[in-house]
């Protein structure tokens, strides 16, 4: 899963170098868990120093689509069609 830390800095007028200053981190520190696997405590601290939900830090969920051919129709189905299909 990827993290959305430096998208939303752009959006905040923060660089990464400035963001790892704000939680007393070294700017490859940052580097390293941005692009890696960083601790809880971590992600707390940026969402933290970002005023952002934790949640907010990950990659939103994308909705799975499929183009369908029936009848010589294309038609696109989604997620939500195919979970009320099963219901």
């Amino acid at each position: 899963m990827e993290l959305r830390v430096l998208e939303i800095c752009r959006s905040k007028g923060i660089t990464q170098k400035k963001l790892a200053e704000m939680i007393e981190m070294s700017p490859v520190g940052m580097s390293k868990a941005i692009n890696g696997n960083p601790t809880m405590n971590t992600l707390e601290k940026i969402a933290s120093a970002l005023n952002v939900p934790i949640t907010e830090l990950f990659d939103e969920k994308k909705e799975v689509s499929i183009w369908a051919e029936y009848k010589g129709e294309k038609k696109m189905i989604t997620e939500r069609d195919l979970i009320r299909l099963f219901e």
